[in-house]
């Protein structure tokens, strides 16, 4: 049975076939060309029969994008579902059915179908791993072969909100001085552009020297109105390249993740949030029985940070060659030591998931007082950013009017 090939910016193909038993199965690739499609499913031992192009993954039909929201709710809605007993195709009918974005609605049904062919539940979501990560199905898989399905998709649903949750906080409180930073930079250049020129044509008949801000302002003007094309045009094209470096290059994701880190009034925040994530991730995914070993391999990613990533593979590697995971986070100098002793307690009282969880519950909290905070102190800091750019720019104007009414009077 084919797998969905790792997800890469190309375009999405629906494809139906035959596997080597006769067997007809369906799913979808993302890929460059309909020959890398066949290629792929070839190796897999899958006949094509019927091959079709998508413009975006699941959105031909219209729709808005698939967010981890949606993603997280529809956890939520599956886990009531099954606690509450309701057969399984019939809860992801009712779900989709329900849900309020036609991107989500068929995806869900998609699945749902998978799974009417004979498919497990953890094949049909692996199918979708845009939506779905190695992460969703390993617990998902470890719920279906222990047959405690709705537990485990109970314990998916609170990860994945907590998760939601820390990231939301992270947004909002870095959101706010971006924000005001990108107006800031808009006002400067409209008044640089047109207002400062307007004020040079009347101070060209003034007949005087000019005060030094003065001529430096009207010099910056000059500047702004003859290459107002060349810097916001240098400006986007540097940030749009740096955010696709970001993106793809894992030299760049590390180096960047190394300086937010390291930031002086965002950089604990991140740190909490990113130990939060890696905490809680390993506490679900042990709690649900999946190998600490194995776990690891999926803890690093859904930190969401590639210093913790690189600290996660090391974790990894020492433990399976024995090492006490207490040991193996102490050697990355990545941790905290409240983590650390947490960790060594639950391992020798055989709680590790507990403690984890534990752990979790504390720096989500430490993340939420730190946003509140943060919120309180950019404004103030804000506020005299923009006084001193906005109003130097003002006093630097009119201080010759100002030497004008000496003059006159």
């Amino acid at each position: 049975m084919a797998t969905a090939a790792k997800a890469v910016k190309n375009a999405t193909f629906l494809w139906e076939g035959v596997d080597k038993s006769g067997k007809k199965t369906k799913g979808q690739l993302q890929a460059g060309s309909e020959a890398v499609v066949n290629s792929q499913l070839r190796k897999q031992g899958i006949t094509v029969t019927k091959l079709k192009k998508q413009s975006s993954p699941l959105f031909g039909g219209g729709g808005k994008k698939i967010t981890d929201k949606d993603v997280t709710l529809f956890t939520r809605q599956l886990a009531t579902m099954m606690k509450a007993g309701v057969p399984m195709l019939q809860s992801f009918e009712i779900v989709a059915r329900g849900h309020s974005n036609p991107s989500m609605q068929r995806l869900l049904l998609e699945i749902k179908a998978d799974i009417e062919q004979g498919n497990s539940l953890t094949q049909a979501f692996s199918r979708h791993p845009l939506y779905f990560d190695a992460l969703f199905c390993n617990l998902v898989g470890a719920g279906e072969a222990a047959g405690i399905l709705d537990t485990i998709l109970e314990r998916l649903s609170v990860y994945k909100e907590k998760i939601l949750a820390v990231k939301n906080q992270i947004k909002s409180a870095l959101f706010y001085p971006i924000s005001i930073l990108v107006v800031a930079f808009v006002i400067t250049a409209v008044i640089m552009i047109f207002v400062v020129p307007a004020f040079k044509d009347l101070f060209s008949s003034f007949g005087a020297d000019l005060p030094a801000p003065t001529l430096v302002v009207m010099a910056m003007s000059d500047f702004f109105v003859k290459w107002w094309w060349a810097i916001f045009g240098s400006i986007g094209g540097t940030l749009y390249a740096f955010l696709r470096a970001w993106k793809r290059s894992r030299k760049v994701q590390m180096i960047m993740d190394r300086i937010m880190l390291k930031l002086p009034v965002f950089g604990p925040v991140i740190e909490k949030a990113t130990i939060a994530r890696w905490t809680r991730t390993l506490a679900t995914m042990f709690s649900a029985g999946v190998p600490l070993v194995e776990a690891l391999d999926s803890v690093g990613g859904a930190a969401g940070n590639q210093v913790y990533l690189e600290a996660t593979q090391k974790i990894r590697a020492e433990v399976s060659t024995g090492t006490s995971l207490t040991v193996a986070m102490t050697n990355t100098e990545r941790f905290p030591n409240m983590v650390l002793q947490m960790t060594a307690i639950g391992e020798e009282s055989g709680a590790l998931d507990s403690m984890l969880g534990k752990v979790a519950d504390f720096f989500e909290a430490e993340v939420d007082d730190a946003v509140s905070a943060l919120s309180s102190l950019m404004e103030p800091i804000i506020m005299v950013v923009l006084g001193v750019l906005i109003g130097g720019l003002v006093i630097a104007m009119y201080l010759p009017i100002f030497k004008m009414g000496q003059v006159v009077g």
